[in-house]
């Protein structure tokens, strides 16, 4: 069996069929066996060893949730039995370090290290970092092997395994649908979206294929600290534009082995040796927490980079699973949180913009079968990571829970989605701007500087003034526009690097949920 099939994992369970696959000898049959209680033989499949690498693959028939099940692979004299595999729904959780981030690192872990032993079938793997110039078949090496979940492999170390959210999505999961849970991480601290993208995305996005290739020196940033992230990015960016001393403290600030916090920038390296072995996985669905390194490489670019990078993935996943993982694999994924506190760079504000293809609110048009989980109000200054790791992972997770409920579960009554405007009108006489939303608002915080208007006669540069709330109805807001003299050309809510306090934005629904920033 190929690296990443092993006891204890969970295979997809219908109505998509597993993929399994393997080495063997060229031109050699493999019987596969699967078998449950008493050794009952419940299903049986043979695959030929073909070239040039000496693979065999096989789909099982679609199975119903449930387990044990033991697996046999049959070559001639030889075999190898794969013991106790539950077929369930798969999640395939990847990104950089807010992904990384394990259950010993988030609030109230010890906590949620001693609620492990509670759930036997939600089993976990972790694949380990790595690059390549080239697409590899199979990983190079294993963090986790699938197993079933302890305090211990939760909380292995920091940045390690295993992702905190990843885990907490997982888990609620199971508490939600009753069924086993494979959870599959591949994450990077510090790796811009460019290198977990295949040549297509780049190509498409018109990003070079190789920023920056001779800066890379061995595994890990073992040219100092910090340095492969900032060499990355002021290589790439008017030095103007470098100012790497604030994150690069912070991310250093943790006592973890640095290479977890500045992962490769290359393009490509990471599709190549963490997601392209992984392609011939059937999966139900993706979690994605990444984008912190594209507020300073590429910025601009990431309302292409993202969706198409999803759009690739889905095809990879689609093609190497031989149709069984669905065309619009359902891709859930966090928008940023906060990282300065003062900060005046609106980087963060315009990458959470283009994480949703500049339209504000997901599904949409460019981004179908996605859902987001907003974060921009779970800020955390005095986190011990630093305040780019906020530690409260436990509402990240619920809040994407909901997006997988709704989008990848189809549970059609349930509210995912914080409120979003639909509306804005002028009152020219009252000096007053209506913004009418989508669902029913709760104010939490009157600030004046949530909103601010674009005021111009011409259309460039425009000027940002504040609008202050003036009064909340239960769908509509209503804004002073008085330092607006001329036409508005422009209206923004949460647009700033840390727009509010902890669960503190101005507007949620009666729900929870907080309004996402929009432009």
């Amino acid at each position: 069996f190929a690296s990443y099939y092993g006891d204890h994992m969970v295979l997809q369970k219908k109505p998509s069929g597993a993929v399994l696959w393997g080495h063997g000898e060229l031109g050699a049959v493999v019987t596969v066996t699967l078998s449950g209680a008493g050794g009952l033989i419940v299903m049986e499949k043979t695959a030929q060893v073909k070239g040039p690498s000496g693979t065999w693959t096989t789909v099982l028939d679609p199975m119903d949730q449930g387990g044990p099940y033991a697996l046999t692979a049959e070559q001639g004299l030889e075999n190898v039995t794969l013991r106790d595999i539950y077929f369930g729904d798969v999640w395939f959780c990847s990104g950089q370090s807010n992904m990384a981030m394990t259950v010993l690192q988030v609030a109230n872990a010890s906590q949620e290290l001693a609620m492990a032993p509670r759930y036997p079938f939600v089993r976990i793997f972790a694949a380990a970092p790595a690059r390549s110039n080239v697409e590899l078949e199979d990983l190079e090496r294993i963090d986790l092997p699938w197993s079933i979940p302890t305090a211990e492999n939760l909380g292995h170390g920091n940045f390690t395994y295993f992702s905190a959210v990843c885990w907490l999505l997982g888990r609620s999961l199971y508490e939600v649908l009753g069924s086993p849970i494979g959870l599959v991480e591949v994450a990077w601290g510090g790796t811009p979206i460019e290198a977990w993208s295949s040549r297509r995305v780049l190509q498409a996005c018109g990003l070079p294929e190789d920023t920056g290739r001779h800066i890379w020196v061995g595994k890990g940033g073992k040219d100092g600290p910090q340095s492969s992230l900032w060499h990355g990015v002021c290589f790439n960016l008017k030095s103007a534009l470098c100012f790497a001393p604030p994150l690069s403290l912070a991310l250093s600030s943790s006592t973890s082995p640095h290479q977890h916090l500045s992962g490769p920038q290359t393009p490509s390296v990471l599709w190549n040796a963490m997601i392209h072995p992984l392609l011939n996985m059937t999966l139900r669905g993706v979690a994605w927490y990444q984008g912190e390194a594209n507020a300073f490489l590429h910025t601009d670019q990431y309302n292409c980079t993202f969706p198409t990078l999803i759009a690739d993935w889905r095809r990879a996943f689609h093609a190497g699973s031989a149709g069984q993982t669905e065309p619009l694999l359902p891709f859930g994924f966090v928008q940023l949180s906060t990282y300065r506190r003062q900060s005046a760079d609106d980087s963060f504000a315009r990458l959470r913009w283009h994480q949703t293809a500049d339209l504000g609110v997901v599904p949409n048009a460019r981004m179908p079968s996605t859902f987001m989980a907003v974060a921009m109000d779970l800020g955390d200054e005095h986190s011990p990571y630093g305040s780019i790791h906020p530690q409260d992972k436990q509402n990240v997770a619920h809040r994407l829970l909901l997006g997988a409920r709704a989008v990848a579960y189809g549970d059609k009554d349930l509210v995912f989605q914080g409120p979003y405007p639909t509306r804005a009108i002028l009152e020219v006489t009252g000096g007053l701007l209506n913004v009418t939303y989508s669902q029913e608002l709760i104010c939490r915080q009157r600030d004046a500087q949530a909103f601010e208007v674009c005021c111009s006669s011409q259309a460039s540069p425009c000027r940002w003034l504040p609008a202050p709330v003036v009064a909340v109805g239960s769908r509509t807001v209503t804004l002073a526009l008085s330092g607006c003299r001329t036409l508005v050309l422009g209206l923004r809510y949460a647009w700033a690097e840390w727009p509010c306090e902890y669960q503190a934005c101005p507007l949620y629904n009666p729900q929870g949920l907080p309004a996402p920033p929009f432009l």
